[in-house]
């Protein structure tokens, strides 16, 4: 029997792991760690992650993550990309541990928030999972910043970037946090009355933060995100969107 544990990580920083999450990877009998093309430092901060944090030789298993396709149907390509996954998943573990045992899956941030890992697990049935909640991006976003996360007694939106862009503000929505944006979807807003509160690479040695009037950050936040993506290979951000009081 296979027990996965989806064990969230933070977004970089060691000391953003929880004592469960420490615990759960000492009691591994084998870690995952996936590598993603053009992203080798994500696999760097995992096995520095794992260095700091065990006290036991628990065997590190790398594998190569699949490609999503980047034409056709968009929802389709991400079934076939989620079951390539699985199917990787299931044939890593069996090359390292045949036997069976606790099985550990480094998850960047939460696996509740934007992230597939809890989907791509359903299609292997016969593993039990079990998940040991992470720091999210937006909480490391809000910490970076000392802001909250919501107005007094107000909600929160949360969206993707693909979606922003696509359909612009939500309807009624006040403080609107956006994940996944591969392009910053926030050029597609009417900048007037808003304000932005911008991270990437957060908790990491190169974090980089900025903040402050859409029509002023954003034209910044652009030139910036381009620049630390051409140097780094790859950038990861997020960023939180706020209408100014009336």
């Amino acid at each position: 029997m296979i027990q996965l544990h989806l064990i969230g990580i933070g977004t970089g920083n060691p000391e953003h792991l929880t004592g469960e999450a420490i615990r759960a990877l000492n009691g591994a009998d084998l870690i995952l760690v996936p590598r993603k093309e053009n992203a080798v430092d994500l696999a760097d901060l995992r096995r520095t992650i794992c260095a700091a944090v065990l006290t036991q030789d628990v065997p590190i298993a790398e594998f190569d993550m699949p490609v999503r396709a980047g034409e056709g149907d968009y929802l389709h390509a991400v079934h076939a990309w989620h079951d390539a996954i699985a199917a990787t998943w299931r044939a890593t573990i069996d090359a390292h541990l045949p036997g069976g045992g606790a099985v550990a899956l480094l998850v960047w941030g939460d696996p509740s928030l934007y992230d597939s890992t809890l989907r791509i697990a359903t299609r292997l049935p016969d593993m039990g999972v079990r998940v040991v909640p992470g720091i999210t991006s937006i909480q490391a976003l809000t910490a970076a910043h000392a802001i909250p996360l919501n107005p007094l007694a107000g909600p929160v939106t949360i969206t993707t970037g693909r979606r922003l862009r696509a359909q612009g503000w939500p309807v009624g929505a006040e403080t609107l946090v956006v994940m996944l944006d591969g392009g910053c979807a926030f050029e597609a807003l009417d900048p007037a009355g808003l304000s932005i509160w911008w991270g990437a690479y957060l908790g990491m040695p190169q974090q980089a933060l900025d903040r402050g009037p859409l029509v002023e950050a954003g034209p910044r936040i652009v030139a910036t995100r381009a620049a630390l993506r051409a140097r780094h290979g790859w950038i990861m951000d997020v960023y939180l969107l706020r209408k100014d009081p009336q």
